[in-house]
């Protein structure tokens, strides 16, 4: 997150079929689960849904390997 100057780090984990994702900001805050996904949704206001269609399955991919998927997210404030 550091050396990457993310904003945000999250991963996504399963275990028997229940698939969990947590939220980090850069500021230590943590979001787990159904406040994560909130979170996500209001940082990626109208492109939540299509970036989940591209990403979810790269993470069922990395999840059959054993591989926790980690992501980072870089955020640009417009002025």
């Amino acid at each position: 997150m550091t050396i990457d100057n993310d904003s945000y780090l999250f991963a996504v984990t399963e275990n028997s079929g229940d698939v969990a994702m947590v939220l980090i900001e850069k500021a230590g805050r943590v979001h787990i689960n159904e406040l994560a996904r909130g979170k996500l949704k209001a940082l990626w206001l109208g492109a939540y849904e299509s970036n989940m269609k591209k990403l979810i399955p790269i993470f069922a991919s990395q999840l059959a390997k054993g591989e926790i998927p980690v992501n980072g997210i870089k955020m640009v404030e417009v002025s």
